[in-house]
């Protein structure tokens, strides 16, 4: 799985990733309260041009808006269900008790979940191991694996405390899988041997960010298909800024980060 990535994961990087290995990709994190409110440049962040398979990552905790932001909403070719944010670090998100805030508030994850599968859409959550060290090490993650009926679980291993530079702690894996529920790993995955490492907890499946910011080739690497040659992916990829045309921030961001093509 491509996961959502600020500033990257417009359509044009999904297409491209989900065309050269990617199994699923996630729009970038939306706020519902912004739909409900109509938006315009909110609900472009989360167009879906073609058939790439993608989860509308969304965040946020008014029932009400989420209610009024579905029935505005139309499913388009592609779409796959939603992506609960209960990850995000970021002050302005946890200060309103959301993103890796939301990790202990179960009863109100819960009522989210039941209206978006009222409406008829899959859903599934983004989480963090707790909003820090102390919810990490009261497993407060568990809890709410455990008592959401969420059609799975991409787990990022670090708490909301932790930059980039802390390692993932893997160890958490096999304590999320007990639980039965589906678990995706996130966090620090880079190779083939790390995927087989982590199938072999019992993870359904992993979403790599950042490695696929370097590197966008590494989803088809994983599966062991021919070499891509990134001259012709480079035209791929112009090709689809020039057929839909997103805001400059988004190339600008790729090609400032694609070491392979920039080779």
């Amino acid at each position: 799985m491509l996961a959502p990535l600020e500033d990257f994961t417009d359509s044009c990087f999904r297409t491209i990733c989900y065309r050269h290995g990617a199994d699923l990709t996630f729009t970038e994190l939306t706020r519902f309260e912004s739909l409900a409110r109509n938006n315009k440049s909110t609900w472009n962040r989360i167009k879906l041009y073609d058939d790439t398979p993608t989860m509308i990552q969304l965040i946020g905790d008014k029932e009400q808006s989420l209610k009024k932001m579905l029935t505005k909403f139309s499913k388009e070719n592609g779409f796959m269900g939603f992506n609960l944010n209960l990850g995000c670090p970021a002050p302005n998100f946890v200060e309103r008790g959301l993103g890796c805030a939301m990790i202990k508030r179960i009863a109100k994850t819960k009522k989210l979940v039941k209206i978006i599968q009222d409406y008829g859409c899959h859903v599934n959550i983004k989480m963090r191991l707790g909003l820090n060290q102390y919810e990490k090490e009261k497993k407060v993650y568990l809890n709410l694996i455990e008592n959401v009926p969420a059609q799975f679980f991409v787990v990022h291993a670090r708490h909301g405390k932790q930059g980039y530079n802390e390692k993932a702690d893997w160890n958490v894996f096999a304590g999320c899988v007990k639980t039965g529920k589906n678990i995706i790993a996130n966090g620090d995955i880079k190779t083939k041997e790390d995927v087989e490492k982590l199938k072999a907890i019992g993870c359904k499946g992993v979403m790599i960010g950042r490695t696929a910011i370097t590197n966008p080739f590494i989803f088809n690497e994983m599966k062991n298909l021919p070499p891509l040659n990134p001259t012709m992916i480079k035209k791929e990829y112009q090709k689809l800024i020039l057929e839909r045309n997103p805001s400059s921030k988004y190339p600008k961001n790729v090609f400032k980060h694609f070491n392979i093509i920039n080779k």
